[in-house]
């Protein structure tokens, strides 16, 4: 062999080598750019009966020394064949996003998984992949176990019905059978007469291929917000329960129906009404043991009493075998009303006092609203006087209360002063509240009556202020005395001169009469 063959021969088995060797290196390059999360199980949810749900918690926990940013844990089911698979399918989210997660810390993802039917008794390998946003692939697949029982579970009977093929019992006052021969369901619900619901052909009763009757339950309801107050407008949540082990329900039909209120026709409306003009509620459906919520938003009718209004929900739905079934329930729905009340002008009097004197303030409270008005109490504060509380008592519906207060004095003031009238009252439920309303009052100094008097030698005092006040008023007591004197004198003089004159008067007289006598 030449020397060139030679060296071409090595320099083809190091392209060779080099080619062995370098994808592998990059294998591992990018398996250690990966950050390190741990996943695993949290609890003891790992058996599954036939039919059963149960709810799986996968904890992940971040080691990689950095923030992970939109994470998403799914369950990896790519390369697993049809019977390695134990739960069924429909109706599932196989993915739950994080939006972080710091180093160190771990943050938990929930997944319901319901047993299918014919899935073998044995244990279950089920890989959990991690994916992190900006790294292409799983970051980290990690796999948990799970077990398939063989046993079944039977319902239980309801108490009082000792038929072998009674479906589960809802609530809500409501209970019912089903045949599996194909006849009539009733159902009764309170004190009413039984409905008979029929359907066609076989399993017409809306029973499971087992004889069971798949309930769907009211098992709660939230409003938002919390406190329903009459004339403004709320959301509705209920939530359901199918209470069946074993079967799914679908094709969800629900409407709603609230009491009527009013006192006539032009009044009367019912108590709530659907914001959207509709009363119905459509569900595709509920798994087996699953829950679900529906939501409406509604109107509370503004002249609702303060009290309980109860709302009809009736329920057709379809079982397994597409048969139906009608149900129904009520929820309780408590109204508040919103208190509304008016003051009077105050009436007060005087409105200037002195130090220690005091001021009667008066004014009337009306009561607007429809609710009663509890242990009401009316507290008057302010700069110059004393602090004063009277208690009002109880204020009925259209009923007007009277306040009536009498303020002390306490220091002056730089003229007119705020005083502040602080209502408090309580509502059925205890709860306080207040409403203020504010008015003047000016407080002055007060005035001693005991420098204004005549000492022993003589002397005349001053009064507080130094002004010398009796020399005043003998003053005027002179003056006074004078003119009336003057008055009398001359009023005197002039009687006398009409005396005078009428004397005068009478002796001319007299003189005509004597001139007429002589012959």
């Amino acid at each position: 062999m030449t020397k060139s063959r030679r060296v071409m021969a090595v320099i083809v088995a190091a392209l060779l080598i080099a080619a062995m060797i370098l994808p592998g290196l990059a294998v591992k390059a990018e398996a250690a750019e990966k950050p390190k999360v741990k996943v695993s199980l949290v609890g003891d949810n790992q058996t599954f009966e036939a039919g059963e749900t149960k709810t799986l918690t996968v904890q992940i926990t971040n080691n990689s020394g950095q923030k992970l940013n939109n994470v998403e844990v799914a369950p990896d089911m790519s390369k697993k064949k049809a019977g390695d698979w134990p739960f069924e399918k429909d109706w599932k989210q196989y993915s739950e996003k994080i939006d972080s997660v710091a180093d160190g810390e771990s943050k938990s993802v929930s997944f319901d998984f319901t047993r299918r039917e014919g899935a073998k008794r044995n244990s279950y390998t089920i890989p959990f992949s991690v994916y992190v946003q900006g790294i292409d692939g799983a970051i980290v697949t990690d796999s948990i176990f799970v077990y398939a029982k063989n046993e079944t579970v039977t319902p239980e009977p309801t108490p009082g019905d000792n038929s072998q093929n009674q479906g589960d019992a809802g609530n809500g006052g409501g209970s019912g059978s089903g045949s599996a021969d194909g006849g009539a369901m009733t159902a009764s619900v309170g004190n009413d007469e039984p409905a008979v619901y029929s359907g066609g052909g076989s399993g017409s009763s809306g029973s499971s291929s087992d004889g069971s009757v798949p309930r769907v339950i009211v098992t709660g309801f939230d409003t938002n917000p919390a406190e329903v107050h009459a004339g403004s407008d709320f959301t509705l949540t209920i939530h359901l329960k199918n209470t069946s082990k074993k079967t799914k329900v679908q094709n969800m039909l629900f409407e709603l129906q609230a009491p009527t209120e009013g006192s006539d026709e032009q009044t009367s409306a019912p108590a709530f009404l659907p914001t959207s003009g509709s009363n119905s509620i459509y569900l595709d459906g509920i798994k087996a043991d699953g829950t679900a919520d529906i939501s409406i938003t509604l109107n509370a009718k503004a002249n609702l009493l303060q009290k309980p209004y109860s709302i009809n929900l009736s329920m057709k739905y379809e079982g397994s075998q597409a048969t139906q079934i009608e149900s129904s329930s009520s929820i309780s729905i408590p109204v508040k009303q919103d208190a509304r009340f008016e003051f009077s002008e105050f009436e007060i009097s005087p409105q200037t006092i002195e130090v220690g004197g005091e001021a009667n303030v008066m004014c009337s409270l009306y009561n607007l609203g429809r609710i009663k008005l509890y242990n009401a109490k009316a507290r008057f504060e302010g700069n110059g006087i004393k602090k004063q509380e009277i208690f009002i008592g109880n204020v009925e519906a259209g009923a007007t209360g009277s306040i009536d207060a009498m303020l002390k004095g306490e220091k002056v003031t730089n003229g007119n002063s705020k005083i502040t009238m602080t209502l408090s009252y309580e509502d059925e439920s205890g709860n306080i509240s207040e409403t203020t309303k504010d008015f003047e009052l000016e407080v002055t100094e007060a005035v001693d009556d005991s420098d204004m008097h005549m000492n022993t030698d003589g002397d005349v005092e001053a009064g507080s202020s130094g002004f010398p006040v009796v020399p005043v008023v003998v003053v005027i007591a002179i003056i006074a005395g004078a003119v009336a004197a003057v008055v009398f004198v001359k009023k005197k003089k002039k009687k006398q001169m009409l005396n005078e004159e009428e004397e005068l008067l009478d002796e001319l007289d007299r003189s005509s009469e004597d001139e007429r006598e002589q012959p």
